[in-house]
C-alpha cells in the first residue's frame, strides 16, 4: 500500500467536486480524505499505484459537469499511518493563491423535474438548485465557498435540506444554494405594498399578459418584463425608459418556439440551450410574429431560454411566445439589484414589481453572442461565463496586474498567477452609479482572489477617461507604475492572447479610441508584435464638426467627408434639400457646419470605420440619428442583407503623410452616385459595406506581405457586422493568409482590459 497526495485546480469550487471525488475513492476501495484549499482541492489516497492511477483517469472522465480541470499534479507520500475509510473534511482557510470562483449556471434538468413534479418537495420552488446548476458567482461574499460566506447564510437549511446537504452520496452535498419552500428564500408580489397572493409568479404572469410592465428580481439582478406580441406594450415600455429605438432582448421557453419566429442553425441552437445560457442574435424568419418595435428595423433580435426555475415558472402560466426581458435599469447605470433601489428607481416605469429576499451580492448581466457564419462571437461576457479566468499562463509573467478597461462598454480585469480574471459587464463608467460600481467591483475582485497588491496598473491612453483617473488612484494605493495603453493596441493583443499568437497584422475597426498622434482612431492596420507595434496604415483622416455631436448626427460626418470634393455650395445644396431634417437645428446648422469646415474651427479628426458606417447609413436615408451605441450601422447591416452582390463601388488606396489610407470618400461619393441614379438603397448599402472591407482587407495584406506575416486578424466593435467579417475573412484566405477573430472574448471593447493585462505583461517582462 502507498499514500499519494493529489492537487487538482481549476473550477472545482461548489460544483460537486468533493462528493465526486468521495463516490469514485470508495468505489475502488482507497482510504483517505478530501478538502478544499481556496482553489486547490486536496485529495490523500491510501491504496495501490495502479489503483490510485485509476483514480485520476476515472476522476478526469467522471468529473462534474460543471467543473474544469486546469491541472491534476500528484506527490507520493512516505507516510506509513493507515486510513481506516475515505472521508471529506472541512475546508482549510488556511491556503495562498487565488480562488477560481465558477459562474452562474442553468438549472439543470434534475432539479427542473422536481420543480414540475406535483408531489416533489420542491414542486414549483423557483429558487430550486444543487451542485450541478444554480447561482455562484451572484451569491458569494467571500472564500472558501461554503454557505456562510454566501447570502444564502440568512436561510438556515431545514432537516430535510440537512440532511441532503451532508450526504456525499446526494447530488446536494454542500450545494450552497440549496433550500426549499421550508428554508429557502421567497417570492412576493409588490404594488404599493406586498400584495396578498397565494402564488405570487401566477399572479405576476397574469398582470403580464393582461399588458402590464413588470420587474421581476432574478439571480443577478432585475429584468422589466413584458408582452412581445403587443405594439402598445412595448410602445409603452419605450417611453417608460426613453430607449425608443434599442433592440429589446427576450426569453421565450422553447426552442421549438423561437423556431418560429427566428432561425437557429445547429450552433446556435447548441449554444441557445447550453448551461450559460446567453442572449443569442437571430434572424428574425420570414414567419416573425412578434412585435415590429421588439428590435426595429433590423433584421434579428436577441432571444434567450430560461435560466432559473422562476423563469421557466413565468412561462408554465402562459401562452405568449416570448416576453421582452431587458436589464431594469436607466440608461447607462447599473442593473438594479436591491429591494429598496429596485422599488425607488423604477417608480413609474413598472407598475408591478415581483421580488424576493435572498441578496445579491454580485449584480451580473446577461451574456450576449451572435454568430458570423459559423464563428462564434460574445458581444457581452458576463453571467454564465463570468468570473472564470484567461489562461495567461504562456506569458510566463508573475506580475499582479491591475486593468480599468476604456470608458463606456468596460469590463476591468486582474492578472495574478498566470490566470486574467476579467470582471463581469460594468458599462458606461460615465455615470456616477456605474463608476461606484465599477470601484466596488473592482474591490470584490481583489479581495476575493486574496489581493492584498498590485505591481502595475494599465489603462487606457485617454487621459479624460475616468478609468484612467482611477488606474492613477490605484497607483498610489499600492505604490506602482501606471501603463496607458492605445486603445486599438490593446484590441489587438486581446485578439492574440485568444488565438495564441505573437506576431500578426491586425484589423482594428471600431467606433473610437485615442490615438498616440492625439486624434481619434478607429479604422487601423496594426502590426502586432507582443510588447510592441507599429501602426502601418488605416482609413483616411476625415474631420468632424463639433466633435463627439457628429457620432449622434452623422449628416454632420457627410457634409465633412465630401466638402473638399463637392463644390461648397452643391454640398449645401444637396444636405437642404435631402437632409434636412436630420440636423437638430435645420438651415442654421447646415450654414454653421459650413461655415466651421471653411474656417477649420471646431474640428477633430478620425479614421474612425463606425463613423463611416454611420455616414453611409445617414446618406442612404437608413438612420439619420444614432438614439443607441450602433444604431445606425446595425440598420445599415439589415438593410445591406437584402441587397444584390453584382453592384460594385471601387476601392481607392492613396497617400497620406507617408501612409497607406483608403479612401472613404470615395465610397461615400460613389454611394451618392448610385443614390442619385436611383440604384435600389439595399445594394448601394451592400456596395458600401463591401468597398469599406475590402479596403480594410487590401491594406492588411499589403502589411502583411511587406512584413513576412501569413496572420491577419480582426478586433474592434466593426467585427460584430456578419457581412463585413465574412467579406474581410474571404478576402484574407483568398489572398492565402490566415484571418483570425475573437473566439472566448469580445472584438468590442468588452475584452480591452484583457489587452491591457497582455501588453502590461509583455512590456514588464
Amino acid at each position: 500500500m502507498v499514500k499519494a497526495r493529489i492537487l487538482v485546480q481549476g473550477i472545482v469550487q461548489g460544483v460537486g467536486f468533493r462528493p465526486t471525488v468521495y463516490r469514485i475513492a470508495n468505489w475502488l476501495e482507497l482510504n483517505g480524505y478530501v478538502r478544499n484549499l481556496g482553489n486547490i482541492v486536496e485529495i490523500v489516497l491510501e491504496g495501490s499505484i495502479s489503483d490510485i492511477k485509476g483514480f485520476q483517469n476515472c476522476l478526469e472522465n467522471n468529473k462534474p459537469p460543471i467543473s474544469k480541470i486546469n491541472s491534476m499534479e500528484i506527490e507520493w507520500i512516505d507516510d506509513e499511518t493507515p486510513f481506516s475509510d475515505f472521508t471529506i473534511l472541512e475546508s482549510s482557510s488556511n491556503f495562498s493563491g487565488s480562488s477560481v470562483i465558477p459562474p452562474d449556471v442553468a438549472t439543470c434538468d434534475n432539479c427542473l423535474k422536481e420543480v414540475n413534479t406535483p408531489h416533489d418537495r420542491r414542486f414549483s420552488y423557483p429558487f430550486t438548485a444543487c451542485t450541478d446548476c444554480g447561482p455562484r458567482f451572484t451569491v458569494i461574499n467571500s472564500v472558501p465557498y461554503d454557505r456562510e460566506r454566501t447570502s444564502m447564510y440568512e436561510f438556515p437549511l431545514c432537516p430535510d435540506c440537512l440532511d441532503e446537504y451532508k450526504d456525499p452520496e446526494n447530488r446536494r452535498y454542500h450545494a450552497e444554494a440549496t433550500c426549499c419552500p421550508v428554508c429557502g428564500p421567497s417570492v412576493y408580489l409588490y404594488k404599493d405594498g406586498v400584495l396578498e397572493s397565494k402564488d405570487p409568479i401566477k399572479d405576476a404572469v397574469k398582470l403580464i399578459d393582461e399588458g402590464q410592465i413588470l420587474a421581476v428580481k432574478g439571480i443577478g439582478g432585475t429584468h422589466l418584463v413584458s408582452r412581445t406580441t403587443a405594439d402598445d406594450t412595448v410602445k409603452e415600455l419605450r417611453s417608460r425608459l426613453g430607449r425608443f429605438n434599442q433592440p429589446f432582448a427576450c426569453m421565450s421557453p422553447h426552442l421549438d418556439i423561437i423556431k418560429s419566429f427566428a432561425e437557429v442553425s445547429n450552433k446556435e441552437e447548441k449554444i441557445l440551450e447550453s448551461r450559460n445560457r446567453p442572449i443569442v442574435v437571430l434572424n428574425k424568419n420570414r414567419d416573425y410574429y412578434l412585435s415590429s418595435q421588439v428590435a426595429p428595423d433590423l433584421h434579428n433580435l436577441g432571444i434567450m431560454l430560461p435560466y432559473s426555475a422562476l423563469h421557466h415558472m413565468l412561462f408554465k402560466y402562459s401562452d405568449e411566445p416570448a416576453y421582452i426581458m431587458t436589464s431594469a435599469n436607466m440608461p447607462g447605470e447599473p442593473m438594479l439589484i436591491e429591494n429598496r433601489e429596485i422599488l425607488g428607481k423604477l417608480e413609474g416605469v413598472a407598475d408591478y414589481y415581483l421580488l424576493h429576499n435572498r441578496e445579491i451580492v454580485n449584480r451580473c448581466d446577461d451574456s450576449v453572442v451572435r454568430f458570423r457564419g459559423d464563428d462564434l462571437a460574445f458581444i457581452r461576457r458576463s453571467r454564465g461565463y463570468v468570473p472564470e479566468p484567461y489562461d495567461f499562463s504562456r506569458l510566463k509573467s508573475d506580475l499582479k496586474v491591475l486593468t480599468l478597461g476604456p470608458e463606456i462598454d468596460v469590463t476591468f480585469s486582474l492578472l495574478k498567477e498566470g490566470k486574467c480574471y476579467v470582471s463581469q459587464h460594468i458599462g458606461d463608467t460615465t455615470k456616477y452609479e456605474t463608476f461606484k460600481y465599477l470601484k466596488n467591483a473592482v474591490e470584490y475582485l481583489l479581495s476575493i482572489t486574496r489581493t492584498d497588491m498590485v505591481d502595475l496598473v494599465a489603462c487606457d491612453l485617454h487621459p479624460m477617461f475616468f478609468t484612467t483617473k482611477l488606474a492613477q488612484e490605484f497607483s498610489e494605493k499600492y505604490d506602482c507604475d501606471v501603463v496607458m495603453v492605445q486603445h486599438h493596441y490593446a484590441h489587438a493583443a486581446s485578439l492574440a492572447i485568444d488565438n495564441d499568437v505573437d506576431e500578426y497584422v491586425c484589423i482594428a475597426a471600431d467606433g473610437v479610441g485615442y490615438g498616440e498622434d492625439g486624434t481619434a482612431w478607429g479604422g487601423e492596420i496594426l502590426h502586432y508584435q507582443g510588447s510592441e507595434y507599429k501602426r502601418t496604415a488605416s482609413l483616411m483622416p476625415q474631420k468632424m464638426v463639433g466633435g463627439d455631436i457628429t457620432t449622434r448626427y452623422p449628416a454632420r460626418m457627410i457634409m465633412s467627408m465630401l466638402y473638399d470634393h463637392m463644390d461648397h455650395e452643391d454640398l449645401s445644396n444637396l444636405m437642404m434639400d435631402n437632409y434636412l431634417s436630420y440636423f437638430k437645428h435645420g438651415e442654421k446648422e447646415i450654414d454653421l457646419v459650413s461655415r466651421q469646415l471653411a474656417r477649420n474651427f471646431n474640428i477633430s479628426t478620425t479614421t474612425s470605420t463606425g463613423r463611416v458606417l454611420d455616414a453611409l447609413s445617414t446618406l442612404l436615408h437608413i438612420c439619420g440619428e444614432r438614439t443607441y451605441e450602433g444604431e445606425c450601422a446595425m440598420k445599415l447591416e439589415s438593410v445591406a442583407r437584402k441587397g444584390m452582390k453584382s453592384l460594385e463601388i471601387p476601392v481607392n488606396i492613396k497617400k497620406h503623410q507617408g501612409m497607406d489610407v483608403l479612401d472613404t470618400s470615395s465610397i461615400l461619393l460613389s454611394a451618392r452616385d448610385h443614390l442619385q441614379q436611383s440604384e435600389n438603397v439595399s445594394d448601394v448599402a451592400l456596395a458600401g459595406q463591401k468597398a469599406v472591407s475590402k479596403g480594410l482587407a487590401q491594406l492588411a495584406i499589403k502589411t502583411a506581405d511587406e512584413k513576412g506575416i501569413n496572420i491577419i486578424g480582426g478586433s474592434g466593435g466593426v467585427f460584430y457586422n456578419e457581412a463585413i467579417s465574412l467579406t474581410i475573412k474571404d478576402e484574407v484566405e483568398s489572398a492565402g493568409y490566415r484571418f483570425i477573430q475573437h473566439k472566448n472574448s469580445c472584438a468590442g471593447d468588452g475584452s480591452v482590459s484583457i489587452g491591457q493585462a497582455a501588453v502590461a505583461a509583455l512590456k514588464y517582462k
